[in-house]
């Protein structure tokens, strides 16, 4: 197994297979920033093209936007008839922007959570919840392999749920966009500046419209709304039950609709690449500016007066 890319998955990935047995060699630019992070962490290390020449199955694991220049120009040429193309993601084949020969499996295995949180309930002898794709199976046992490599990674000890590539695909980009990235931290800061605005002390309304975000996202992932509204005070479940539908209305919803939809025919997708095609020079000025954000100003000193934040 090639293991294509050495970040947060590429790492947690290959070391948990490779300590559960499995053949991995990770497969990266000679010289690169994670060459010698993987040979130290003992790893089996060799060139992308030497990787993919090597193996029979080649998990990708690079970011999106560069799956499709490595996969053609150094990983294509040495795909033969039986092998299998493996994925985390399956934004690459779905939008058809990696496209193997029909000879190829294609499968996906998705640990649910992020690459150090793999390792670790890996070592503490258990996992994390995944899910497995078959796009493509050319060799009759492709879901076979799929389940292998998640037990190796120590995803089925928790549970793994099979779904396909335009299913995750679509769902990961949503719960991204609406809820996990976009649409949490539009709802803290709008919070936060509502409370500033009417002035309130900005330490204050960072306390209470962020820093305690994380508890109440806790006990939500372990016990689910019931047990979190049994957790918090009468008063806090009586105003959230009767207020929080006055913030996500049905505009609110309707937004969600929209950007649905623009997932699915393909406008994020374009988007997504003119972006790329610019070397990310919006997303660059998108970063710079929220970094000069009030609640951004407040909260690195808060957490790291707290603390909570260490200098680089």
């Amino acid at each position: 197994i090639a293991v294509i890319g050495y970040g947060s998955q590429g790492r947690g990935q290959s070391r948990n297979m490779a300590d559960s047995g499995l053949n991995v060699i990770v497969g990266l630019r000679e010289g690169g920033s994670s060459w010698q992070k993987a040979i130290d962490d003992g790893m089996n290390v060799k060139t992308i093209e030497e990787a993919a020449e090597a193996a029979d199955i080649i998990h990708i694991l690079l970011p999106d936007e560069t799956q499709e220049k490595v996969y053609k120009e150094q990983i294509a040429p040495y795909v033969e008839a039986g092998n299998t193309i493996s994925f985390s993601h399956g934004y690459n084949i779905h939008f058809g922007l990696i496209d193997p020969a029909e000879d190829v499996n294609i499968v996906m295995f998705a640990p649910k959570g992020p690459g150090s949180m793999v390792r670790r309930t890996y070592e503490e002898g258990f996992g994390i919840p995944g899910l497995v794709a078959v796009e493509r199976d050319a060799t009759g046992d492709a879901l076979q392999l799929a389940l292998g490599m998640a037990k190796a990674c120590g995803l089925t000890k928790a549970g793994v749920l099979e779904t396909t590539f335009q299913e995750e695909t679509e769902t990961d980009l949503f719960g991204e966009q609406t809820v996990l990235c976009g649409g949490i931290t539009e709802l803290i800061n709008a919070g936060f500046t509502t409370l500033v605005e009417a002035g309130y002390q900005p330490e204050i309304a960072y306390f209470e419209t962020c820093h305690e975000v994380k508890l109440i996202v806790d006990l939500i992932y372990e016990k689910g709304f019931a047990g979190m509204w049994h957790d918090v005070s009468n008063t806090a479940e009586y105003g959230g039950l009767t207020r929080g539908k006055r913030i996500i209305t049905q505009e609110a919803k309707d937004g969600m609709k929209t950007v649905l939809k623009e997932i699915q025919d393909g406008t994020f997708k374009k988007q997504w690449a003119e972006e790329n095609a610019t070397d990310g020079a919006n997303l660059k000025e998108m970063r710079a500016a929220q970094e000069q954000e009030d609640i951004e100003i407040v909260g690195a000193r808060l957490r790291k007066a707290c603390g909570l934040q260490k200098d680089d």
